[in-house]
């Protein structure tokens, strides 16, 4: 049975690209696409969560929980590494906690290596 994978993060349009010097929406998602395709050509069963903001990401995070059962739950570098998230991500971990204790949680770095997160989970 295939590993359940959820990539949880910003959804290209909500991006405060100024803060991402020659990042942008298109290669954002397109980074992030090709991470969930590779996963799934790897055997995963992975898909992307994206949250548009903060009063919502702990009930889009919630709902996607409550819809499957998942194996590995990687949270993005937008979210994590951004000093003005740190309270999102830590509402986004404290749902997962909740909602998914059996899963294991992964970080990537950026949009390009979800992949090898995952991988080091599973």
């Amino acid at each position: 049975m295939a590993k359940k994978v959820l990539m949880i993060g910003w959804h290209p349009t909500v991006v405060d690209y100024a803060k991402y010097p020659g990042l942008t929406s298109e290669k954002l998602e397109s980074a992030l696409r090709a991470d969930e395709r590779r996963l799934n050509e790897e055997g995963y069963e992975a898909s992307i969560g994206f949250i548009f903001d903060g009063d919502t990401a702990t009930d889009q995070l919630t709902e996607n929980l409550k819809e499957s059962a998942y194996d590995v739950i990687l949270i993005g570098a937008g979210v994590r590494k951004d000093d003005d998230h740190f309270l999102i991500f830590e509402n986004l971990i404290n749902v997962v906690h909740q909602h998914a204790p059996n899963a294991r949680i992964a970080f990537n770095t950026g949009p390009t290596d979800s992949h090898a997160a995952v991988r080091r989970w599973t």
